[in-house]
């Protein structure tokens, strides 16, 4: 296989994983508007990150990810799903990502990672102590950097060995870009919603002509 059939092939699969996501995912406005904030809060931990990551990673994961995952626990349809004509189940099981429980497991170990500075201040003796909340708060977001590193590679990896090398590094890559992607998206979103547009029509019709089509 050439390289660039290689390439296309890739951005094909990027295509089908952003698209599978939108579609199956993303009816809410409420959802959308959500993820509008958090791929702006991203986009500024992106830059934080280069001068502090620790202050990044307390954006990233205080103001990006609880908005997000507001968005889907609380907004966003769960029942079947007529438009795609699939079960809530069935998304579920075909979720390349992190579906709803794998949310659940990695948003119970960022919250109860900061309970390791309580069983032991100095992390083990592999740290010093810290002087003052400063520097503890320093160390906390640092933690939830390595905990969203993590969560990222773990993913990655089990795809490389359920899928295959492509399906990760294509997921990885669309995790890394989807702060961009839902500007694009969902900006029009928080304008819909104060129209009281709570479902995204445009996107059931788009979604209603691919299955349609297919």
């Amino acid at each position: 296989m050439t390289a660039t059939a290689m390439t296309a092939g890739f951005l094909e699969d990027l295509r089908t994983q952003r698209w599978d996501d939108h579609r199956f995912y993303h009816h809410s406005r409420i959802n959308q508007s959500l993820h509008l904030l958090s791929a702006v809060s991203f986009l500024t931990a992106y830059v934080t990150a280069a001068v502090s990551p620790a202050v990044a990673a307390e954006i990233a994961w205080l103001v990006s990810m609880t908005s997000r995952q507001a968005g889907h626990f609380f907004f966003e349809p769960k029942g079947y799903d007529h438009v795609n004509g699939a079960t809530h189940d069935h998304k579920e099981e075909i979720k390349v990502g992190y579906n709803l429980f794998r949310k659940v497991v990695l948003m119970s170990v960022w919250a109860a990672s900061p309970l390791l500075f309580i069983a032991s201040p100095t992390l083990f003796d592999l740290l010093p102590p810290a002087h003052g909340f400063g520097e503890v708060a320093r160390r906390v977001g640092l933690l939830w950097f390595a905990v969203g590193v993590g969560g990222l590679l773990f993913r990655v990896v089990q795809l490389f060995v359920l899928r295959d090398v492509r399906t990760g590094l294509v997921w990885a890559t669309k995790i890394v870009t989807d702060p961009f992607h839902d500007v694009k998206l969902y900006w029009r979103a928080p304008l819909a919603l104060l129209r009281g547009e709570l479902i995204d029509q445009d996107l059931r019709a788009e979604v209603e002509a691919h299955v349609a089509a297919h």
